[in-house]
């Protein structure tokens, strides 16, 4: 947190307001990495109409997006190109994303500059706390979780995101019919992810196992170079009873 007035817009390269690092890692890691002039100046110019500082609240979505319509969750939008292209193919949808990467955020501000975008906010928070207090139940039509860190070394699976406590949350935030989206490049993963989503009594698999990828989630560049190199990617997709 930082003494500054809160009612002023953040400056070049600076955090919004509302954007903290919790010791405990959660739903994110820290990487290393520098926000750029155009990011920093995406985060000036476009930062007070997009970022919505995190407050231990539920969040009014008609007064957040200027709108009523179905609202998405995304946590971990990296660099948000998945995240532009999806919101542009989708624009009749609202979407809330999570992310604590400030050269991320400011990508994804870049983004939505470029291509006119409106119907984006970013939660520059945890999003495990911003599922547990801004969150009403059954408010959302879908989440989506792409590429989480994979924790590889066996005595890190603890750090998982995917684990019975967040899917229980994710589904009780699901409205009837909602869905939730995961994709992960790491198959031991994919494979936790079908026993964890699977064991979740609110939800359903639309698929007899993996799922197809769905039409909106584009291959980013880096997953068509794995692609290349033979790696799979493995997409699960299920729906709220």
């Amino acid at each position: 947190m930082t003494d500054t007035d809160p009612s002023s817009p953040p400056g070049p390269g600076a955090a919004p307001e509302g954007v903290t690092h919790p010791r405990a890692i959660r739903s994110f890691v820290r990487r290393a990495g520098r926000t750029t002039t155009g990011q920093a100046k995406a985060f000036e110019t476009l930062g007070p109409a997009f970022i919505i500082p995190y407050r231990a609240a539920p969040l009014d979505f008609a007064a957040a997006f200027g709108r009523d319509a179905p609202v998405v969750l995304e946590i971990g939008f990296g660099m948000g190109e998945a995240t532009a292209h999806i919101a542009e193919l989708m624009p009749g949808t609202n979407f809330l994303c999570c992310e604590v990467h400030e050269p991320g955020v400011g990508a994804l501000l870049k983004r939505i500059g470029e291509k006119g975008l409106t119907n984006i906010r970013i939660v520059a928070h945890d999003a495990v706390e911003v599922l547990e207090h801004m969150l009403p139940a059954q408010s959302l039509a879908g989440a989506h979780i792409f590429f989480p860190d994979p924790w590889h070394k066996l005595r890190h699976h603890k750090r998982r995101l995917i684990q019975p406590p967040l899917v229980a949350k994710l589904a009780s935030r699901l409205a009837p019919g909602g869905y939730l989206h995961c994709a992960t490049d790491w198959q031991p993963y994919a494979q936790q992810m079908l026993e964890v989503i699977g064991a979740e009594p609110l939800l359903q698999n639309t698929a007899a196992g993996y799922a197809e990828r769905p039409h909106y989630r584009p291959l980013t560049k880096f997953e068509n170079r794995g692609l290349k190199l033979g790696h799979g990617v493995w997409d699960l997709v299920f729906r709220r009873r």
